[in-house]
């Protein structure tokens, strides 16, 4: 019986030997476990900061680039918030427009346009260049030069009596065809005295409706009618412009980047001859021309070769 009750001690007790070994392998197995998945969260916050790093030095170098096309460019106006990648998708044309001449300030802006070597588009008027000597003799130099093209603003600019000159068309279009022959146009390219309207190819736009009727003549008898996309008005006295340069580039380029002008990529800016007679006048379009030549997308062009 002693024999029976030591052996069944000595069954009990590797038994529960055995059974603790068993709970510190099942412990054990959990830690490692536990250790397993520490790792695997640390190599994920690892991986994590690699990838950020990466996005980080991406924004560093698209930022770098944006600093560099804008580098030289500085802002009064409001801030521009469109994305500036969008200005590297295609050419973009610059079409520099000047009315009412030959006028003093005429010969600066030829100057002006030599110096910087861009082109730029002059609407004449026929009783101007009959004025005197000196008036013609800058007609004749913007057709002497190359980067000059020379368009039709009417003869008499309809005495200023707007509504009156429209009232009729056959008359107005007598007007714009005595212009032509009087100052010798090669191009049947008009712009209307005192209206914004556009007729080109099978597109047309109308400010006033008293200048449609002769828009629509002059269409129907092979003229392009050019309008504009935004205005630039400079005192031909004192040189005080209406905005600054910043400003009227910022307007200029917001145009392009949005798709909001006539033609989408296109801008036609409208100024006058007279506002480039003072020293003021012609620095402040010459900024204005620098600040535009910075952009690496940006041409300056006829209107001429204006899409239809």
């Amino acid at each position: 019986m002693g024999k029976v009750i030591k052996s069944s001690l000595i069954w009990m007790s590797l038994g529960m030997t055995a059974l603790g070994l068993g709970s510190c392998n099942q412990n054990s197995g959990k830690k490692e476990e536990k250790n397993v998945t520490v790792d695997s969260v640390q190599h994920r916050k690892d991986s994590l900061i690699v990838v950020q790093d990466s996005i980080t030095k991406v924004d560093s170098l698209r930022k770098d680039s944006i600093t560099k096309i804008e580098a030289d460019v500085s802002y009064t106006g409001a801030k521009d918030t469109t994305v500036l990648l969008t200005d590297s998708v295609s050419p973009r044309y610059i079409y520099l427009t000047f009315d009412d001449g030959p006028l003093n300030g005429s010969q600066y802006l030829d100057s002006i346009a030599t110096a910087k070597g861009i082109k730029i588009n002059a609407f004449l008027i026929g009783a101007h260049d009959k004025m005197s000597k000196k008036l013609h003799g800058f007609t004749e130099r913007y057709k002497n030069n190359p980067l000059v093209d020379c368009y039709n603003h009417s003869y008499w600019h309809a005495h200023d009596k707007y509504t009156t000159f429209y009232s009729n068309p056959q008359t107005a279009f007598e007007d714009f065809e005595l212009a032509e022959q009087s100052l010798g146009l090669q191009h049947k390219i008009v712009r209307l005295p005192g209206r914004n309207i556009w007729y080109v190819g099978d597109r047309k736009k109308v400010d006033l409706k008293s200048g449609a009727s002769t828009a629509e003549l002059l269409h129907q008898n092979g003229y392009k009618v050019m309008g504009w996309d935004c205005e630039w008005k400079i005192n031909g006295v004192t040189g005080k412009p209406d905005l600054t340069v910043n400003q009227l580039y910022t307007q200029m380029k917001n145009l392009l980047r949005k798709g909001t002008s006539y033609t989408k990529n296109n801008v036609v800016l409208l100024t006058h001859d007279n506002m480039y007679q003072t020293k003021k006048g012609q620095k402040l379009l010459s900024d204005l021309i620098d600040s535009l030549k910075q952009h690496p997308n940006y041409r300056f062009e006829f209107m001429r070769n204006y899409p239809k």
